[in-house]
């Protein structure tokens, strides 16, 4: 553990250089900027993985210099203790977490969210509606990781937070990146501009490797097991298409209109190569139909499987012409055909300008922000996607949005019997169509 600290340590420490270079020019942000407070803003970090390491990292280059990270925590003491020391290590004063304020455990996030003014909300998914509820209760700002749910209820839980969060006029940003590139912003505009005339079709594309596992220890409980390798479970993750392809079916579903909702979708989708024993419950490949009620089609395909073609793009096809949005930093984000435009690198990265939204939103120095509403309708065309390949159905956006709750998250603990076992050979049972 202590060579596989100093590695992460290294890593991240190189990482953080890299992010903060691209945002010396703050000032220069296409959004009205506000000079820090005179108060501090609190934050408490839950969910001490890479992502939320990450945010933080972030939030301390974004250009708001009254920020100070106060309290930790994740479900695995050591990630949250090495989370503190590497971003201490980073930020110097600007972090002053304590042995007092670094929590643990399935209901850490309680004393994280009593200590802080801005909560971050980086854990496995299917914790988030219940953290978002808390801290939108106790009166808290929020920076949510996308998604936001693991299944319908935590959408459903979710809508009612974002609405709650309104009323006390509690910002939230969520982080669906692309919506914060002034590149991709450039060119849904136009979109919404009518220079392709009006969308007919749309495309999601997320094609890439498998995502990170964790070698089974020799004490692994099952619930230890599965919480270590939570993207590689269903009913913790909803699959790679709500974990990942969310990025790329929220643009999609922009350009289209954040007005309009798909209302049908069916899929298709299986495990070609995640064949062997603790490759956990999802499939390795997905292709899925979305329909919206005038007909027109958003198709998403999602794919992780090593050595093959990567992509993360959407696509829009209109009566005039054609736009193609890579994921930040990939590729062109460029429209086509009788008013061609491609929109310049940007100056500032996107996930900076993302929580520089987020202050001046809390400090009243630009319009109130609330990114929920959007971010909870891609997170249920993923889940929507998902359940409809599972079950080999088609399956309506109501049907969907209506269904049961996976697992009460509220109830986990260390005890609990994960919903998905393996069987003799180490394989997990999947979802068969039909």
């Amino acid at each position: 553990m202590t060579n596989n600290l100093q590695h992460s340590r290294r890593h991240f420490l190189k990482k953080s250089t890299i992010l903060a270079a691209g945002v010396a020019a703050v000032a220069n942000m296409s959004m009205p900027v506000h000079a820090a407070g005179a108060d501090k803003l609190r934050i408490g970090l839950i969910g001490c993985g890479g992502r939320g390491r990450g945010a933080v990292v972030d939030a301390m280059g974004c250009g708001e210099a009254n920020l100070e990270l106060v309290a930790v925590s994740d479900i695995f003491k050591e990630n949250a203790t090495a989370a503190a020391e590497l971003l201490k290590e980073q930020f110097k004063d600007r972090v002053t977490v304590t042995p007092e304020t670094t929590f643990d455990g399935f209901d850490g996030y309680k004393k994280v969210i009593a200590t802080s003014d801005v909560v971050f909300l980086c854990t496995p998914q299917l914790f988030r509606p219940m953290m978002l509820k808390a801290a939108v209760e106790a009166n808290k700002h929020v920076f949510c990781e996308k998604p936001v749910a693991a299944d319908a209820a935590g959408v459903r839980s979710v809508l009612e937070s974002a609405a709650l969060a309104k009323t006390k006029n509690l910002s939230v940003v969520t982080g669906l990146v692309n919506r914060y590139s002034t590149r991709v912003r450039e060119v849904v505009e136009r979109i919404h501009d009518g220079k392709i005339g009006t969308p007919v079709t749309a495309r999601a594309d997320r094609m890439g490797g498998p995502l990170w596992t964790r070698e089974r220890k020799a004490d692994d409980t099952e619930m230890v097991y599965q919480m270590r390798n939570w993207v590689n479970f269903d009913w913790i993750s909803a699959d790679y298409i709500n974990d990942v392809t969310i990025h790329q079916l929220d643009v999609a579903m922009w350009c289209i209109g954040d007005a309009l909702t798909p209302v049908r979708a069916f899929g298709t989708g299986g495990r070609l190569v995640r064949t062997a024993k603790d490759t956990g419950d999802l499939y390795d490949s997905m292709a899925v139909v979305f329909e919206y009620e005038d007909g027109r089609p958003l198709y998403a395909f999602s794919r992780q499987i090593p050595n093959t073609y990567p992509a993360g793009s959407a696509y829009i096809a209109g009566e005039k012409g054609h736009a193609a949005i890579g994921n930040v930093g990939w590729g062109k984000v460029a429209v086509y055909g009788a008013n061609p435009y491609e929109a310049a690198q940007a100056t500032v990265a996107a996930n900076h300008l993302q929580h520089a939204t987020l202050y001046q939103s809390i400090r009243g120095a630009i319009p109130y922000v609330n990114n929920l509403p959007y971010t909870a309708k891609a997170t249920m065309a993923a889940i929507l996607g998902k359940m409809a390949t599972h079950c080999g159905q088609m399956m309506t956006w109501e049907e969907a949005l209506n269904a049961e709750a996976t697992i009460d998250p509220a109830t986990i603990t260390w005890d609990t019997v994960p919903p998905t076992l393996p069987d003799a050979n180490g394989l997990y049972k999947t979802a068969v169509p039909g």
